[in-house]
């Protein structure tokens, strides 16, 4: 598995009778390759990650991961090749080893390496219990910030070649937000990550940018050609977020 991700003419609607939210989107993703995924509100960004985890199914074209077309696997299997980290990224009640690996296939040595790379290790350890500590109902006795990065510690030991980051430090301050990315960089050499974003500080440093517009592929190059390109849509959300 190497985690390359293609759309191939993705037609979507929600219902029989609507408008469908994606029209048309043809996309090429190479395997390890970070995307950063954005647009105004309603352009589509919610609707690309229903179709690749399948909430919803395609009213046209195909989706393919490494070649095979998603509509034909389990969606068990599906979503086992694909980790997501969103804005309000639930860690369950149970051990705080029971939320790092709910199968439980690792070892406590694995968990404490997956802790430190999120720079999570010393709270963990500061904790009555350490791995054996209680997470309560929604993860609440952490912060956002911490939440989020137990999860990315969840999808790291999960080894998935496909990491998706849906809104998930438009909550956090800065410097989570800059700890996350990092830890993307240093951890994820070899994933696909597909970050939507509406900091564009956040995904910058992507490889790529994906820009829908009204679900459709507006623009879909690197931030520097896309920056430079003064009259397309990501110049003017650059533009946008400078006033913000």
């Amino acid at each position: 598995e190497a985690g390359a991700v293609e759309f191939d003419r993705v037609i979507m609607r929600y219902r029989p009778q609507l408008e469908p939210v994606l029209r048309g989107v043809s996309v090429s993703i190479r395997a390890g390759e970070k995307i950063g995924i954005v647009g105004r509100t309603g352009a589509g960004k919610s609707s690309l990650l229903a179709a690749l985890f399948r909430t919803v199914e395609l009213a046209e074209g195909a989706i393919r991961i490494d070649g095979v077309d998603i509509s034909g696997l389990p969606l068990r299997v599906l979503r086992t090749r694909l980790s997501v980290i969103t804005q309000d990224s639930v860690l369950f009640s149970g051990t705080m080893r029971d939320n790092l690996d709910p199968d439980g296939q690792h070892d406590d040595e694995a968990l404490w390496r997956v802790l430190g790379k999120v720079e999570m290790q010393q709270t963990v350890r500061a904790l009555p219990n350490q791995l054996q500590a209680l997470v309560t109902d929604f993860g609440a006795n952490f912060s956002l910030g911490q939440r989020q990065l137990l999860c990315l510690a969840r999808a790291l030991l999960r080894g998935s070649r496909i990491l998706v980051m849906d809104e998930c430090t438009s909550a956090v301050d800065f410097a989570t937000d800059r700890l996350i990315q990092q830890a993307i960089r240093s951890e994820c050499a070899r994933v696909t990550v597909l970050t939507i974003a509406h900091r564009i500080n956040t995904i910058i440093d992507s490889d790529r940018v994906l820009v829908l517009d009204k679900g459709r592929v507006a623009e879909f190059d690197s931030p520097r050609a896309l920056i430079a390109n003064e009259d397309g849509v990501f110049a003017s959300l650059v533009r946008d977020s400078a006033h913000m």
